[in-house]
């Protein structure tokens, strides 16, 4: 992604929504610019604004303020939360394949990686009973993301229960990455486990389904003791998120419903674009039509080289995707298409595929 994320004109790679302009947030939530004129640039809390985690805990915890924390991201709170619970020789059970940060920072901490892999060979089926297994160690935490990233596979409320009673007969933290949970198209949105199981914590972002991923504004749900511990660590990192964007994301989370459900619907229309473009090349190109989220995890049987052809399509036509080598060498014949920018782009992006696959 540093090499060619900055460098091409199509990215059909990535993982989030179509960005959103401030123009268009402002006309979503219905607020004016001149709002912030009397904002002073003062510290933030180490917790986050009151405004924003009082919206956050509306829509999350009942009204319950004490369990919300305000990140940069989620990747601030990955990075906290693994830091603040595990120690080294701790063992971490992670979804494979998984977005690097899940398990990469436990690895730097000195923890045991075991992978939960996803089925490949069952369109990415979360397969619970070798999940049991792996969890009968007693691991100390227990780390998913769904709807999936790079598949866009999920679970049914029935298997996120089972799940959720594995992590506590193991007595294992269970980390809830909820990037993409908002977002669904064949079923509701999973609840959060939080709250039915003590040790569980919830990460959110407002950059994967909201389209505001410049922001760098997310949000973590732990136990109130927790969240105090890892206050301690933040006050060597970051100490709070800017009072601007706060303003910005509390404006979002109010307007939630409305957000999401335009992205949703844009994303469901370059969805459709997505499939019947697999469909027009059924020996080229395998898709699974996933279940949430804006990536799914493309096939090219008969293709040795993926990660090649990624780098030539990065090179020669300008388009980005992900090699499927990047998640791991089992999923070295898949890349990660993301069909959530704007439909020029999707169809530019799939255009310089055909080109290379059929010149």
């Amino acid at each position: 992604m540093r090499l060619y994320y900055h460098n091409v004109d199509h990215d059909i790679g990535s993982s989030g929504v179509r960005d959103l302009t401030m123009g268009e947030l402002a006309a979503i939530c219905e607020f004016e610019l001149s709002e912030l004129e009397s904002m002073r640039f003062h510290d933030s809390e180490s917790f986050g604004g009151s405004r924003l985690r009082k919206a956050l805990a509306d829509r999350w915890t009942g009204g319950e303020v004490d369990p919300v924390m305000v990140t940069h991201g989620s990747s601030e709170a990955i990075y906290i939360v693994m830091h603040t619970v595990l120690t080294p020789g701790d063992e971490v059970i992670v979804v494979d394949p998984a977005y690097q940060q899940l398990y990469d920072i436990a690895a730097g901490v000195g923890c045991r990686i075991t992978r939960w892999p996803l089925d490949r060979h069952n369109g990415f089926a979360a397969d619970l009973d070798l999940l049991r297994r792996l969890a009968a160690s007693r691991p100390r935490m227990i780390v998913v993301n769904f709807p999936h990233n790079p598949t866009g596979v999920s679970i049914t409320p029935e298997q996120q229960r089972e799940l959720i009673e594995i992590a506590e007969k193991a007595g294992a933290w269970l980390v809830w990455d909820h990037a993409f949970g908002e977002l669904t198209y064949s079923a509701d949105p999973l609840p959060l486990p939080f709250g039915s199981y003590d040790r569980c914590i919830a990460f959110g972002t407002f950059s994967k389904s909201y389209g505001l991923a410049g922001l760098r504004v997310g949000w973590c749900l732990a136990p109130p003791e927790l969240l105090s511990r890892m206050a301690l660590l933040r006050d060597y990192i970051a100490l709070y998120v800017s009072p601007v964007l706060e303003f910005f994301a509390e404006k979002a989370v109010r307007n939630a419903d409305r957000i999401v459900s335009l992205q949703r619907e844009h994303a469901r229309a370059n969805l459709k674009t997505l499939l019947h473009w697999a469909g027009e090349l059924p020996d080229l190109v395998r898709v699974h039509p996933p279940a949430g989220g804006v990536s799914t995890f493309v096939e090219f049987p008969g293709r040795p080289d993926v990660t090649g052809l990624c780098r030539r399509l990065a090179e020669q036509e300008r388009v980005l995707l992900v090699p499927g080598k990047c998640f791991g060498d089992p999923f070295a014949g898949h890349a990660r298409l993301g069909f959530g920018g704007t439909a020029a782009e999707l169809s530019a992006g799939l255009s310089g595929i055909n080109r290379l696959l059929l010149g």
